[in-house]
């Protein structure tokens, strides 16, 4: 799946560059429905800037809370949008997970009938005891082979109780040719280095699962990353990928650096705290940024003075581009 929006992207098996998980915004009614206004208001703002990807029901965009028929309406609407942005070929990816294989499949494809480019999925973790490397790899392969769109490897061990998938699991997995890409929240650079050095990135591609260590993961054969920093600072987060794209690699270190600060105030605050301040600062209604519960509400002033201060470093940044 090729990008046409940026040169370098084009021989990737997924297109580099920033992929934005988008947070998902809910109404202040007691099922705490989608509010589409607001979801549709954000889509807007993240397409029109730049970004090179959509992420979809990622773990900022509260993939857990959210239905599969929800999951397919976001794909639609963030379509639709892209179409009126003149944006029509914009990667999607859409979160599919689940307790079991099946389940995953029947996501991906009803995922391609909403029209998301890739599926990215995390290790199946309710058995955790039981998915030893034997389990985790034959999940993967299972899927990809029964999936109607490529397949995004999303290694998160802190959300999948502690499960990993190692540089083995990748070096099997990889050559599958609906396994395109792996993102690692793990903050795994040396995964990024070995997947570089056995893969070229027409087949298999690694990306960051954060901004505050994209410079480090594109010096060793990183393609991008997927960072819910994007929310609020997208165009701040495509001129990183640009300037060390560019060769400008100085320019792009003190900018990495400003990131990193910013990104550790999204990173300590959580899902919750990045929502409030997301919607704070481009005037969303603030009912809108809360969770679905159990996720608590972020009501703490101290923290959210904090949080605030803290990303406030990229504003300057963010509105000069």
């Amino acid at each position: 799946m090729n990008s046409t929006n940026d040169v370098s992207t084009l021989h990737m098996a997924f297109p580099g560059g920033i992929h934005v998980p988008s947070l998902t915004f809910f109404k202040s009614d007691v099922r705490q429905t989608i509010d589409w206004d607001v979801q549709k208001k954000h889509f807007e703002f993240l397409i029109s800037s730049g970004v090179h990807g959509i992420v979809i029901a990622g773990t900022n965009g509260e993939a857990a809370s959210l239905t599969t028929a929800e999951k397919v309406e976001m794909v639609k609407s963030a379509r639709a949008v892209a179409w009126q942005l003149d944006r029509p070929d914009i990667p999607i990816v859409l979160g599919c997970n689940g307790g079991c294989t099946r389940d995953v499949i029947d996501q991906t494809v009803q995922a391609k009938a909403a029209g998301a480019n890739a599926a990215l999925v995390l290790v199946p973790s309710y058995f955790h005891f039981a998915m030893d490397q034997d389990a985790i790899v034959g999940f993967f392969w299972e899927l990809a082979e029964a999936s109607p769109i490529p397949i995004i490897i999303y290694n998160y061990p802190g959300v999948a109780a502690g499960l990993d998938v190692n540089s083995e699991m990748l070096d099997i997995l990889g050559p599958h040719k609906n396994i395109i890409a792996v993102k690692l929240t793990c903050g795994g650079i040396a995964k990024v280095t070995r997947v570089a050095a056995r893969f070229d990135t027409s087949e298999f591609c690694a990306l960051a699962g954060q901004s505050d260590w994209l410079v480090p993961a594109l010096s060793v054969g990183g393609t991008g990353c997927v960072t819910g920093v994007a929310n609020l600072f997208p165009k701040t987060c495509v001129e990183l990928y640009n300037l060390y794209q560019s060769g400008k690699v100085k320019e792009a270190q003190r900018l990495q650096q400003r990131i990193a600060v910013a990104e550790w105030g999204v990173v300590k605050s959580g899902i919750n705290g990045t929502k409030w301040v997301v919607a704070k600062k481009l005037g969303y209604p603030e009912t809108s940024a809360d969770c679905r519960r159990p996720y608590p509400r972020f009501l703490d002033e101290g923290k959210r003075k904090w949080v605030f201060d803290g990303v406030s470093i990229l504003d300057e940044v963010e509105g000069n581009l």
